[in-house]
C-alpha cells in the first residue's frame, strides 16, 4: 500500500519547488552521458520528503551532488558543495540546473558517507590539537600565575568546552550508527534543506526507523529532505514522493511498485528461492 500523502498536510511548503536542467546540445561525456540526465524533464517537488531510488549507476547520486552544488549547500563538515574539489565534474551539471524556490534557504547541508567519516576524523584531530595546546601552555607557563595560564589557555579551552557541550565526550566514542544519529541531531537547524546520499549506510533497521522519526520531527520545523537511498525502510516514509531513476526521465512511483520493495519482500518471504542459485 502506498503511504498516504495526506500525512504531510500539517507541514509548510517545500523550500525547493522545481528542478530543471538546460542540457547542452553537444556534450555527450560524463555527467551528460547518463541516460536519466540526457532524458531529463523538469521535476516538481510537491512533498517536503523526496526519495531518489534506482540501481547503482542510475545517476541519482550524481544529480543529488549537482543539486547540492547548484543550491550552494554546505557539505557536512566541509566547504560549500559549489567549492568542493571532489565535485568538479558534477559542477558542469550544476551549472545547467535551474532551481525554482518557494522560499530560498541557505540552511541545511549535503551529506555523503565519506563526508561524515572525514568529519569524524577531523573532530578527533581538532580535539587532539586543542588538548596538546593546553599541555603546551602548562609547560611554557610553569612557575607563572594561574591567571596568566588561564589567559593563555582561554581560546583552546573554550573550543574544547563548546565541543563537549555539543558532542559530549566525542562522537568517535560511539558506534558508527550512533555517531550518525547524534551528528544529525546536533547539526539540525529548522528551516533547512537537507540533501542526503544513502544515509542508511551506517544504520541498522531499528536505527533507520529512529532516523525516520528525526525526519518527521524536522519536517514539522520547516525542513525539506531530498534523499538518495536503497533502503525500503526509508522509502516507506508516509507521504514521501518517490522518484525512480531506473526510468529515463525519472518517474514517480508508488511504494509497492518499486523493484527494491518487491525484491526485498520476496526474499524475506522465501530466501531459499534466491539463495539456492548462488
Amino acid at each position: 500500500m502506498e503511504p498516504p500523502h495526506a500525512y504531510f498536510s500539517p507541514y509548510p511548503l517545500t523550500h525547493l519547488r522545481r528542478l530543471r536542467i538546460d542540457l547542452p546540445r553537444t556534450a555527450v561525456d560524463y555527467p551528460f552521458s547518463i541516460p536519466v540526465i540526457r532524458a531529463w524533464e523538469p521535476i516538481e517537488f510537491s512533498s517536503p520528503a523526496t526519495f531518489f531510488v534506482g540501481e547503482n549507476g542510475s545517476g541519482k547520486s550524481t544529480v543529488l551532488e549537482a543539486l547540492a552544488s547548484a543550491a550552494g549547500t554546505v557539505t557536512a563538515g566541509a566547504a560549500p558543495a559549489n567549492r568542493d574539489p571532489e565535485l568538479v565534474q558534477v559542477r558542469r551539471l550544476a551549472d545547467r540546473m535551474r532551481l525554482t524556490w518557494n522560499k530560498r534557504t541557505q540552511k541545511g547541508f549535503f551529506l555523503r558517507a565519506e563526508d561524515f567519516i572525514g568529519w569524524i576524523r577531523g573532530q578527533v584531530q581538532t580535539r587532539a590539537f586543542l588538548q596538546a595546546d593546553l599541555e603546551r601552555v602548562d609547560e611554557e607557563y610553569e612557575g607563572r600565575s594561574e591567571y596568566a595560564k588561564g589567559l593563555a589557555k582561554m581560546a583552546s579551552a573554550g573550543q574544547l568546552r563548546a565541543m563537549q557541550d555539543r558532542y559530549g565526550d566525542g562522537l568517535e566514542t560511539r558506534s558508527h550508527g550512533q555517531q550518525f544519529l547524534d551528528f544529525f541531531q546536533t547539526r539540525f537547524v529548522p528551516g533547512g534543506l537537507y540533501l542526503l546520499d544513502e544515509p542508511e549506510a551506517p544504520l541498522s533497521p531499528m536505527r533507520q526507523l529512529a532516523f525516520l522519526s528525526l525526519v518527521k520531527q524536522m519536517l514539522a520545523e520547516d525542513a525539506q529532505f531530498i534523499i538518495a537511498t536503497h533502503s525500503p525502510i526509508l522509502m516507506a516514509f508516509p507521504g514521501a514522493e518517490i522518484l525512480s531513476f531506473d526510468h529515463a526521465p525519472p518517474q514517480r512511483m508508488a511504494f509497492d511498485d518499486l523493484e527494491h520493495v518487491q525484491i526485498t519482500r520476496d526474499f524475506l518471504n522465501n530466501p531459499e528461492a534466491y539463495l539456492r542459485h548462488l
